[in-house]
This record gives structure tokens, sequence and C-alpha cells, in this order.
């Protein structure tokens, strides 16, 4: 794109500021999406698919955890290797693998091959958020302007709303085509995500560099091991923690050793501001995740709601969330989103503890509006941070690494729902489970609270969003 030449005849003239390519714009959306599609499709056809292969819940449940699993090993193992060798062949690969994974779902004789497909999933959509990252990246590198936050607004939105919107989609392709439609869905997604790829993607050089693939394999054995104990927390499994600790310290003596490491932990240790994003995102998304895992199981069993009732009552979280990302998402303002929105979830929390089984429905509709106003700030927060924090040529794979993060959260509130309703999610269960969530929510104010390096994020020249 050849810059625009400004002035009056007869003074000097000087090169308009270059703008941000909008031909990147929707190859970026239409990758980012795909993970959260599949995420929350899949949530009404795990009774259909149980049917089908009369497999039980506690089964059909892992076509949930496989692909938490695979993204969240794959999210930092492939932005590391789109640092390396650009975004563009990653995007292709990854999106392909999705409609690899698509056909193979549809075609599945079994459960077990219906996971795998979803563990196929999972590696595919974890190549998209962080080759968008490296591109606002480099798009920032190549115009001189620094303030990508319109284009991380538009990721963060797109995001929110499919994963609104996914439960609906499955339904209606379910009712159209039958379970097996949702997997199918997969293939048409990917060629267009293939084909905006090919055509708009810009290519990169060829950088010959060692890839550590013993740091990534120590990293995939500590971070699996550690979930698999998070998804299910019992005593007789203290063998899975074990492991995890004995691959983690294996990691850091490798990464500490080797030239070029999959995650440089000289730089990230010394890099406090970014690990206080990492632990921040993990406070954030343990509660989100254990509101939206536990207060619709104790709607349905302690309020008697049906189920389609309590999806309704849960609306205005998402529809609040999306609110609020669109009218903020364009003013950075990390430390001022972090601090509102965790104190936000905190008098959400405490709300949380005033509902009981007879409370009025006003009630229950203002703890889901209040508690998803966080989810629109918290996110776009964290996000910004990172991209201000991170080593720009370590962008993609710590974007990777925030994912990993959010996904460790979900576990997490996972296994505090089900220790918190250990028969059933009864009003003192969901009580207890508050109480939880209230306590992360006040470490999240309390580490952003002092953190005065926030407020000097985001204070560069915009990055203006300009024709191709």
């Amino acid at each position: 794109m050849t810059p625009r030449l400004t002035g009056h005849a007869g003074k000097a003239t000087r090169p308009a500021p270059a703008e941000f390519d909008r031909r990147l714009i929707p190859p970026m959306l239409f990758g980012s999406v795909l993970n959260p599609v599949n995420s929350s499709m899949i949530a009404v056809a795990l009774v259909p698919i149980g049917v089908a292969f009369g497999a039980p819940p506690a089964e059909t449940a892992w076509l949930v955890s496989a692909l938490y699993l695979a993204t969240a090993v794959g999210q930092p193992v492939i932005g590391r290797l789109v640092d390396m060798y650009g975004p563009r062949r990653l995007y292709l690969a990854g999106t392909a693998l999705v409609g690899v994974a698509g056909l193979l779902g549809a075609l599945a004789p079994s459960l077990a091959a219906l996971v795998a497909a979803r563990v196929l999933l999972g590696f595919g959509t974890s190549a998209a958020y962080p080759a968008a990252m490296r591109l606002i990246r480099g798009e920032a590198e190549r115009t001189g302007q620094d303030g990508p936050a319109g284009v991380l607004a538009a990721l963060a939105v797109a995001n929110q709303t499919v994963a609104v919107v996914g439960p609906a989609l499955g339904g209606l392709l379910i009712g159209l085509g039958g379970w097996r439609a949702v997997f199918t869905v997969n293939v048409p997604l990917s060629a267009v995500c293939l084909v905006l790829g090919t055509l708009r993607l810009p290519r990169s050089g060829t950088r010959r560099r060692a890839v550590d693939l013993p740091g990534m394999a120590l990293f995939t054995l500590l971070l699996v091991a550690l979930m698999l104990f998070l998804m299910q927390p019992r005593a007789d499994r203290w063998w899975l923690p074990v492991l995890s600790a004995v691959a983690a310290a294996g990691f850091a003596v490798r990464e500490l050793r080797v030239p070029d490491p999959f995650i440089d932990l000289r730089v990230l240790g010394g890099n406090g501001p970014q690990l206080a994003t990492y632990l921040r995102q993990l406070l954030a998304y343990t509660t989100s995740y254990a509101f939206m895992y536990g207060y619709p199981q104790w709607l349905e069993q302690g309020r008697g709601l049906g189920a389609s009732t309590a999806g309704l009552v849960l609306l205005p979280l998402s529809v609040s969330a999306l609110i609020v990302s669109s009218l903020t998402g364009r003013r950075e303002a990390v430390r001022g989103k972090l601090i509102v929105g965790s104190a936000l979830q905190v008098a959400g929390c405490a709300l949380l503890l005033l509902v009981r089984a007879d409370s009025a429905p006003w009630l229950l509709l203002a703890v889901g509006t209040l508690l998803g106003i966080p989810q629109g700030l918290i996110g776009l927060a964290t996000q910004n941070a990172l991209y201000r924090q991170a080593d720009p040529e370590r962008i993609a794979s710590a974007a990777g690494l925030l994912r990993t993060f959010s996904y460790l959260g979900a576990l997490g509130a996972s296994a505090a729902t089900a220790g918190f309703y250990p028969h059933r999610a009864d009003t003192a269960g969901l009580h207890s489970l508050a109480l939880f969530m209230l306590a992360g929510s006040v470490l999240l104010l309390a580490t952003t609270l002092p953190d005065r390096s926030l407020g000097r994020l985001g204070t560069t020249t915009p990055l203006t969003i300009g024709k191709a």
C-alpha cells in the first residue's frame, strides 16, 4: 500500500501515516471464531451423541475435555511456530486440519473416533488466534502505529458473539441434519478460511531455526497431567500432579539451557507484568466459568427451572458482556477496565450469596447481568495488556499461553463445581461456590489495584484501520 501524500501546493509534503490493512480482518475473524463455535455447539449435541452410541454423560463429557486439552497445549505450541515461521503457513495448516476433523467427526463410527476428531479440532483451531496477534503486531511495525485496541476488540466481540449463538446454531444444525451436522459445518468454515487466508495473508520469508521439540514435549506432558488431574481431582490420582511436577522441573532445566527455547523462562521470569497478566487471566476465568457451570445447574435443580428457561435466565450474561465489549473496545484503558471489572465481579459474587430457591426472578436475572459486565471488560483488558507486555518476537506464543490460562481456569472451575455439588446443585452448594468465586475475585482486585504499570499501557498512537 502506497502512503498518501498530504499538504498544500508549494509547501513541503509528508507521507500520511499508513493504515491497518483491512483485508487481513476477515481471515483473522473467521479463523478466530472456529474455536468458540466448536466449544459451544457441542453443548446441545452431547445428549443425541450419547443416545446414538449408548454412552453415558461421563463418557460424552470427553468430547468437551478433549477440545480443552488439545487447545490448551496447542495454542502456545503453535503460537511459537507462528513466531518462527510466520502466520500464513500455520493459519492455513490449522484451518485445513479443522476441515479434516469435521469430515472425520461426520463419519465417525464410534465415540472414540469422535473424541479423536475433537482433539484434531482443538489443534486445528489453535492456530488462528496466535496468527491474528502476530499479524496485528506486524501491521503495527509496518505502519509505525501501535494502538490496536479496535482490532483486538473486534476479535473479542466476534468470539463472544459466536459463543452466544453457538448452542442455537448447534440446535438448528441438529434439527436439519442430526448431530453429525455439528461436525460437518466445519468443512465449509474451513474452506472459507483457506480461501481468505490464501488470498489475503502476507507471505513470510523462510527462517531456518531449530524447533525446541523436547521443550514442547515436556510442556505438553506437564500440562496434560495437570489438566487430567483437575478434571477429576481424587486421592487415587495423586500420581498425575507428581508427574506434572517432574515434567515441570525437566522443562525448566531444558528451557534455561537451550539457546532458542520454546518458552524463554529467563525473559518471562523477569517480566513481572506479563506473569501478573497470566495470573489475572487464570483468576478471572476461574470465576467466570464457575458461574457458567454452577449457576445453570442450580437453576435447574435448586430452583426447579427447565433447561430452556435456565438458558433464558443466562441470556443477560452474554448480552451485557457483548454490549460492554462493543462500547469500550476501542479504548484500551487496561487498568481502569481491570479495576472496574474485578470490583463488579466481587459485587456479583456477593449478590449471588443472596440468591435463594424462592428468590424473585429479577434477582436471578440481575446476577447474570452484573457478572456479564466483567466478562466484557477483563478479557479485553488482559488481551490488550499482553499485547503491550510480551516480547514482540514471541507475541503469538505469549497469546497462546494466555488462552492456556483461560482453559486452566475452566478446568479449575469445573472441579470446584463438582466439589461443591457432590450430589445435587442445592442452594448451600451454590453459596459455597459463590464464596470460592468471591475469594478469587478479591484476589484479582488485590493484584490490580497496586499495579501502576497498567496505567502506562496503551498511550501510543492509535492503529488506524484503513482501506486496502
